[in-house]
């Protein structure tokens, strides 16, 4: 079987196979940057959308679909929005063979889609808060190179919008949001940097952009999704204010939390190796794969074995696949390892008289499940697999970092380095052309690895209120 290229060296041509082999997408659509979904690779959406869904909910918000076209004079109203996104947006001019009065954009975001509405279901202060969310597409005219779920023209969004009577409780929100993502990533298995965007590089409108960040390659780095604060910067020109308690008229403050299907392109980028893909056992379409092997003498038994093991982990709840078919058993196992299944289970004559199975997960640790203890044994060696991959994943997460206290030191990064920084945008410049890519911004939270006080400044040498800062090349 051909060799997948290095994941450290050729990132992105190992990517590129990795998505290829395990099969989770179709790019040969006529429309360049719009992918088709799999069977296979919408199971694992499926399931990655319900544990989005599921810590969503749990912080209060609630389920809307808003339509797809915004009229051009609602997308026209918030000038920095259009600056951040009229280049990107497809244009919808004709309905049959009439030009349309008001041309209609496709979403590329919701604000312009949602605003109007927020601003006729929000009256009192006892409409507060909104938090509403939605799982869509949305579609921009990506003009760089398209990746499968990385850099798409039709994405699969999930993004959240919400009203606040005040900035204090829009910022409350914004550290919600951080809490369930933290929930979300660790469900997936991704080590990652919450880090606060600088000001040239923040969302068209917010106050600040947090970004998710992790890092892949070599001082590469995915954003993951984002969550910003607006203050009033939208609900004043989309008029969505409420009646105080004192009675006076107040602006709300607004938060959005937006996710996207790179979710997927990072679980199998990050932990992706060289047989393929890996996925935990959250997201994986199918968690376990049962392999019979007959062989010349042993009539039925590892069959009806193996379809006895796939039927009683399925009503257990577990996404079970009884591959059955004619291939050889090597050519199975091979074809699995590539789609990232984290525990295969082979049932031959020998562990069809014993009543048992041979247990192999994605890492190729092999063990025995009892069938008499068929459901505990498989959860029990499924959570050892999720344990071993965020291990994995913690280990080469921190070794991605390494600190560069001058600008000549970037030059050459093959990790993310962690620089100190003075807050200015010059020196941010400086630190960016020292790296050939970005100046992420500063950390929400404790850095990857022990790295002491940042001291002078990377790109101006001061010593005053200087601050460590994330710079790598975002791809």
């Amino acid at each position: 079987m051909p060799e997948l290229p290095d994941k450290r060296t050729a990132f992105m041509d190992w990517y590129l196979a990795v998505v290829e082999s395990a099969g989770v997408t179709d790019k040969r659509y006529p429309v360049k940057g719009m992918n088709v979904w799999t069977p296979y690779g919408f199971r694992a959406r499926r399931n990655l959308d319900g544990i989005l869904i599921r810590e969503i909910e749990a912080t209060g918000s609630a389920a809307v679909e808003f339509p797809t076209l915004i009229p051009a004079t609602e997308f026209a109203k918030e000038k920095e929005h259009i600056k951040g996104f009229d280049a990107q947006v497809y244009w919808v001019t004709k309905g049959g063979l009439s030009d349309l009065d008001i041309p209609l954009v496709l979403r590329p975001t919701s604000e312009t889609a949602m605003y109007p509405i927020f601003a006729v279901w929000i009256r009192s202060h006892r409409d507060l808060p909104l938090n509403v969310y939605q799982i869509v597409n949305t579609f921009r005219y990506e003009t760089k190179t398209t990746r499968p779920f990385l850099r798409v023209r039709e994405i699969h969004f999930f993004e959240e919008h919400t009203c606040q009577a005040n900035e204090a409780h829009a910022t409350e929100r914004v550290r919600s949001n951080l809490a369930a993502f933290a929930r979300m990533a660790e469900a997936f298995a991704l080590p990652y940097l919450p880090i606060r965007r600088p000001e040239w590089d923040k969302f068209p409108g917010a106050f600040y952009t947090v970004a998710l960040d992790a890092p892949v390659g070599e001082a590469r780095t995915l954003q993951l999704g984002s969550i910003h604060h607006y203050r009033e910067n939208f609900s004043r020109p989309y008029g969505i204010r409420y009646e105080a308690p004192d009675g006076s008229q107040q602006f709300v403050h607004q938060t959005t939390f937006g996710l996207s299907e790179r979710l997927l392109g990072a679980i199998l980028a990050v932990h992706g190796d060289a047989k393929g893909a890996v996925f935990p056992t959250s997201v994986a379409p199918y968690q376990v794969v049962v392999v019979p092997i007959p062989g010349t003498d042993s009539g039925e038994g590892p069959l009806r074995t193996a379809e006895e093991i796939a039927g009683r982990l399925g009503r257990h709840g577990v996404r079970v696949h009884l591959d059955a078919g004619d291939e050889r058993p090597g050519a199975k196992y091979y074809r699995w390892e590539q789609a990232g299944v984290p525990l295969r289970l082979e049932v031959g004559r020998r562990e069809a008289e014993s009543r048992s199975a041979t247990s192999v997960n994605r890492f190729g640790t092999k063990g025995r499940v009892a069938i008499d203890h068929l459901e505990r044994e498989v959860t029990e060696h499924l959570a050892a697999f999720d344990r071993a991959l965020l291990e994995r994943a913690r280990t080469a997460f921190a070794s991605s970092f390494s600190v560069a206290r001058t600008v000549e030191e970037l030059a050459g990064s093959t990790t993310v380095r962690i620089v100190p920084w003075c807050g200015s945008e010059e020196c941010g410049h400086r630190i960016e052309a020292g790296i050939e890519g970005a100046l992420l911004g500063t950390p929400e939270g404790p850095l990857p690895i022990d790295v002491g006080s940042p001291g002078a400044c990377a790109g101006c040498g001061t010593t005053s209120g200087t601050a460590w800062a994330l710079a790598g090349r975002p791809l």
